[in-house]
C-alpha cells in the first residue's frame, strides 16, 4: 500500500511536469517526436530534485514538502480545511474538466516496478504516448491527430 501511495504521488508530479512540457503544442501546429524527447528530458531534470538520475523517494519527499509549503498559505506548519480547499479548487480550475492520470501513468513509467523512475523509463513512457497519438506514424502529431478527449488531451490543450 505504501509503495502505491508513493508511486501515486510521484505519478501526480510526473503528470504535472509532463503536462506542462507537452502543453505548448497549442501554439505549434504540429508536435514532433524529437520535441517530445527534449521536453521529457527537461521535465525529468526539473523533477529530479537531487540530480541522481532517478525519480525516487527523496525526490518525492522534496516535492511533497514544497507542495505542503505552497498549501500552507499562512505558514503555520498546519493545513486548515480552508487552505486545502482553496488550493484544491484553484488546481481544479487550472486543470479543467476531465483531467487526470497520475497513478496510472506513474505505474506505466516504472517499467521494472522498482519504485523509481529513471530518465530512460520517463522518456520511454512519453515517447510511447506520442507513438499512440501519431496515427499516421510520420513522427509528427498534427492537429487532426490530437485527441479530443482522454488522458492524451495535454497534446492539444495549452496550460
Amino acid at each position: 500500500m505504501r509503495k502505491f501511495v508513493t508511486l501515486s504521488i510521484a505519478a501526480a508530479a510526473l503528470v504535472g511536469a509532463a503536462g506542462v512540457a507537452y502543453a505548448q503544442a497549442a501554439d505549434t501546429p504540429t508536435l514532433t517526436r524529437a520535441e517530445v524527447e527534449q521536453r521529457s528530458a527537461e521535465a525529468f531534470a526539473r523533477m529530479d530534485a537531487n540530480g541522481d538520475g532517478v525519480l525516487d523517494r527523496e525526490d518525492r519527499q522534496d516535492r511533497r514538502q514544497a507542495a505542503f509549503e505552497r498549501l500552507d498559505a499562512d505558514g503555520n506548519g498546519a493545513l486548515s480545511l480552508e487552505e486545502f480547499s482553496a488550493k484544491h479548487e484553484e488546481r481544479a480550475e487550472r486543470r479543467g474538466p476531465g483531467r487526470r492520470g497520475g497513478a496510472r501513468m506513474g505505474r506505466a513509467a516504472d517499467t521494472n516496478r522498482d519504485g523509481t523512475i529513471t530518465q530512460a523509463e520517463f522518456a520511454s513512457a512519453a515517447l510511447a504516448r506520442f507513438d499512440r497519438v501519431d496515427v499516421d506514424k510520420d513522427g509528427t502529431i498534427s492537429d487532426s491527430e490530437r485527441p479530443k478527449r482522454g488522458s492524451m488531451r495535454r497534446f492539444r490543450d495549452a496550460g
